[in-house]
């Protein structure tokens, strides 16, 4: 039963940990869109990609492991986990958005220029 638990923890950790790297390297993306590093930018979009779907392969296991008949224990971490997928997913997309408003913007500028 205690490795059960201990399994838990380490698998809803580990969807923490992934959610929260897509979520940063996003960030890192947006960052470089400012500045107009585009390879930077899209590099961190890819690596963010990566990481959603490290994150994505390990909620899918819980979902399946359940079964819809509630197998395994919501609790306040998993609950938490979920939303940090949810808002890394979120902002990856958003943030994929707005590197191409940079880029846009960009090229306004230079042809105004």
């Amino acid at each position: 039963m205690m490795d059960a638990i201990a399994d838990m923890e380490t698998t809803v950790m580990m969807l923490i940990i992934h959610a929260g790297e897509a979520r940063s390297c996003a960030m890192q993306a947006l960052q470089a869109a400012r500045h107009y590093q585009w390879e930077e930018a899209q590099q961190q979009l890819d690596a963010a990609t990566v990481a959603a779907r490290e994150a994505h392969k390990i909620q899918t296991a819980l979902i399946g492991a359940d079964e819809g008949c509630g197998k395994v224990p919501v609790n306040l971490i998993l609950v938490h986990a979920q939303d940090h997928l949810m808002n890394a997913l979120l902002c990856r997309e958003l943030v994929e958005e707005l590197v191409h408003l940079h880029r846009d913007m960009q090229q306004l500028k230079q042809a105004q220029g």
